[in-house]
């Protein structure tokens, strides 16, 4: 499993990199995925320590319970891969406009 996530957190990122470059759509594709993810996952987020803070029940232990929630756990791997995927596009476009400026 720790493989996967690995492989995962390298590959997924380059492969949305190749995408983007071959069909131009899948960019608005991926942020408004990336949008639909950081509401979703602010929203549980939210949510969760509201219900933790009403019930009055301020333990550590409780707020962990959001972390068993899978739409949770696949909005926060989406938003981890988006976040690489952007870097990547950083890194690549100051690489072309430092050649292009030489």
């Amino acid at each position: 499993m720790k493989f996967l996530i690995i492989f995962g957190s390298i590959f997924v990122p380059l492969c949305m990199y190749v995408v983007q470059n071959k069909w131009l759509k899948s960019r608005l594709l991926f942020n408004g995925a990336a949008l639909l993810s950081g509401l979703i996952f602010g929203n549980l987020s939210a949510t969760g320590i509201y219900k933790i803070i009403q019930d009055k029940t301020v333990f550590m232990t409780n707020i962990h319970g959001l972390f068993l929630n899978p739409i949770f756990l696949l909005t926060g791997a989406y938003l981890g891969m988006y976040f690489l995927y952007r870097l990547l596009l950083l890194i690549f476009e100051n690489d072309l406009n430092q050649q292009n400026s030489n």
